[in-house]
C-alpha cells in the first residue's frame, strides 16, 4: 500500500497548491490512500465543510486536525456527520467528531489516528495513554495504521515515535509547518518524520503574512494574522506499506516549488 500524508495545508494559498499539484502527484506515485491536515485550510485557521469537500472532490480521503480544529465555527455543523476527517483523540470524552476512523480506497483499508501534543501546547489528555487504549483496539482489526501527532515540541514527537514503534505503521508529525529532515524507518518497521511541513506561502511566516508576525515578534501588540499570497511550497511524505503486517518498507519526504517543479 502507498500513502500520500500532506502537511498543513494553509489558506487559499495552500488551496491552490494542492489543486495544481495533485493530479500530478497522483499521476507519478500513484497513492492509493492520501491523507492531509486540513486544520488551518479556511484562512490559516480551522476548516469548512466547503473547503473538506472540495479536498475530498479533489482525490483527499482523509482529513486531520490540531489545535486549530475549533477556530472555524461551521465545524461544528458538520464534524459529527463526516467519517474521513478526524479531531485530535485526546481531546476529552464527549468531544464533538471522532479521533480515528478507518479509511477506504481503491481496495484498501487504513486505520487513520489523530493526536495532539501537550507541551507548549492548551491542556489536554495524555495523547501517549490515548494511543496506548487506541492502538491496542485498532489492532485487533487492521495492520496499517497512520497516526498523526499534531504537536509543537520535537522532543515530544520523536518520543512518540519511539512509544509506537512496531505498532503502527507511520508516525508523521504536523503543527509546525517547517519539514523536517529525519525521515527513518524506526527498529521495528513504524516509518516516522518528525514534522511533513506545509503546503502554502514560502514567503510568508509559516504561511501567515510577514508584516503582522513580525510586529507581533518586535513589539509584543496585539495582532491579527493574514494568510500570506506568494509563491507556494508543498510538503508531503510518500510512504509504502507492506499489507501483510503492517510495517513500513520506505519512506520518502517531497518537496515541491511554485513555478520550479517538474513532474516527471
Amino acid at each position: 500500500m502507498k500513502v500520500l500524508f500532506i502537511g498543513d495545508i494553509v489558506g487559499n494559498t495552500g488551496r491552490k497548491a494542492i489543486k495544481e499539484t495533485l493530479p500530478h502527484l497522483k499521476s507519478k506515485y500513484n497513492p492509493h490512500i492520501i491523507i492531509a491536515n486540513g486544520e488551518n485550510a479556511a484562512a490559516g485557521r480551522g476548516i469548512t465543510e466547503k473547503i473538506a469537500k472540495e479536498f475530498f472532490d479533489q482525490g483527499i480521503h482523509g482529513l486531520t486536525m490540531g489545535n486549530h480544529t475549533w477556530d472555524n465555527k461551521e465545524i461544528f455543523d458538520f464534524i459529527d456527520n463526516e467519517p474521513r476527517m478526524v479531531r485530535p483523540a485526546n481531546f476529552p470524552p464527549g468531544t464533538p467528531g471522532l479521533g480515528t476512523t478507518v479509511i477506504k480506497a481503491n481496495g484498501k483499508e487504513l486505520a487513520l489516528v489523530n493526536l495532539m501534543g501537550r507541551t507548549f501546547l492548551p491542556a489536554i489528555d495524555d495523547p501517549f495513554r490515548e494511543a496506548d487504549h487506541i492502538i491496542d483496539q485498532l489492532s485487533k482489526k487492521h495492520k496499517c495504521i497512520l497516526v498523526d501527532f499534531h504537536a509543537e515540541a520535537t522532543s515530544e514527537k520523536i518520543a512518540m515515535g519511539w512509544h509506537l514503534d512496531g505498532r503502527v505503521s507511520l508516525v508523521v508529525g504536523t503543527h509546525t509547518h517547517v519539514q523536517s529532515n529525519d525521515d527513518v524507518i524506526l527498529p521495528q518497521g513504524t516509518a516516522y518524520l518528525t514534522d511533513a511541513g506545509m503546503v502554502g506561502s514560502r514567503e510568508g511566516i509559516l504561511g501567515m503574512e510577514r508584516t503582522a508576525v513580525l510586529r507581533k515578534f518586535t513589539t509584543q501588540l496585539p495582532v491579527r494574522f493574514q494568510v500570506c499570497e506568494g509563491k507556494w511550497h508543498f510538503h508531503a511524505c510518500l510512504v509504502e506499506i507492506d499489507e501483510s503486517t503492517g510495517k513500513a518498507k520506505k519512506i520518502q519526504k517531497i518537496r515541491l516549488l511554485e513555478d520550479e517543479w517538474i513532474m516527471d
